[in-house]
């Protein structure tokens, strides 16, 4: 076996080590965290448009529909029954805007669930958390090495200034 970074499972690996898989391993994060939320965005996305499709659906049913079905439902029941001509074309009518407003009711319920849906939400909360993670960590301290403590405190205080 051997551990990420592909050095054998047991050795001490170095903090350069330690820290390029740490950087690969938040970069796959953050990028699994994207691929979440964009399945999550076209998810919502996927619904809204059914939602609008019915609500398209139920208008154009209403528009198209009306000449033919009011002209065979009006002489069907006028058939059926020898009621007034008019009142067989009222029932038609009532009878093609019941189907309609069905379908509306099918259309707002669709729309309502795609508002629910709280998706890049709940992936934009899970970024920060795991962003206020990552800004609690302290990297533990370092020992001092053993060459420093022979030297002077000017000689430390002088490498220390040339370097910062």
């Amino acid at each position: 076996m051997s551990a990420p970074d592909g050095s054998p499972v047991g050795t001490e690996r170095s903090i350069g080590q330690l820290f390029a898989s740490a950087t690969t391993e938040m970069s796959a994060l953050v990028h699994d965290e994207i691929a979440l939320a964009k399945a999550q965005l076209r998810k919502d996305v996927r619904r809204g448009a059914a939602s609008g499709s019915v609500l398209g659906l139920a208008g154009a049913l209403l528009l198209f529909s009306l000449p033919m079905l009011n002209f065979a439902l009006a002489y069907g029941v006028h058939t059926w029954t020898n009621w007034n001509l008019a009142l067989c074309f009222l029932v038609s009518f009532g009878a093609n805007c019941l189907i309609a407003g069905v379908l509306v009711v099918i259309g707002v319920l669709l729309g309502k669930k795609t508002k629910k849906s709280q998706g890049p939400q709940k992936v934009a909360a899970s970024m920060k958390a795991t962003a206020g993670v990552l800004q609690n960590a302290k990297p533990h301290p370092r020992p001092e090495p053993a060459a420093l403590e022979d030297r002077s405190p000017a000689a430390i205080e002088a490498v220390a200034r040339s370097t910062s």
